[in-house]
């Protein structure tokens, strides 16, 4: 008999969470206001969530039948002690930290310009700079928060934070 690899396991975990978060969504009091319950949005969080999961478990699943006994996964060393470490998780922690910073400058910059910031700053830290990737980068940020900021502002009507630098935006 194999054990089942690491990523079936997390996806498991995953899916009795999202079952979880589906009961969840049921409890939720619908007021009878005549429009949009106010469960839909997070059903459809949920529902779109679990078949990111789904795919997780099944894509987990054809690749532990794929592997063979002798497949062993890489080993990354780690140097010993606290530069080890922060060396070893030097990519979560920076992008950690990015998070941060655009959580603590939320109030100043808004939700469209931080939220731009933030994706640009990762997507540079994370893919590279060059340029070229520059440009991709900002095309990527702008096109994406914008369309998210427009979605959530105008097409769902919710009051996104406002910045104090541009407070119209």
């Amino acid at each position: 008999m194999t054990t089942a690899s690491r990523d079936t396991v997390v996806s498991i975990v995953l899916l009795l969470f999202c079952g979880f978060l589906i009961w969840a969504g049921y409890q939720i009091r619908d007021p009878q206001f005549g429009e949009l319950p106010p469960a839909a949005w997070p059903k459809g969080v949920t529902w779109v969530l679990t078949g990111f999961c789904v795919v997780y478990f099944v894509q987990s699943i054809i690749a532990d039948r794929a592997r063979t006994p002798d497949d062993t996964a890489p080993v990354v060393d780690r140097a010993p002690g606290l530069i080890g470490w922060f060396r070893y998780y030097f990519n979560p922690i920076i992008c950690l930290s990015l998070y941060f910073a655009f959580l603590a400058t939320l109030p100043y910059f808004g939700t469209l310009i931080g939220g731009t910031l933030l994706v640009f700053a990762l997507l540079s830290f994370l893919g590279g700079v060059t340029p070229r990737l520059l440009v991709i980068h900002a095309l990527i940020a702008v096109i994406s928060v914008g369309a998210m900021w427009a979605l959530f502002t105008f097409g769902l009507r919710v009051l996104l934070p406002r910045g104090e630098i541009f407070p119209g935006i």
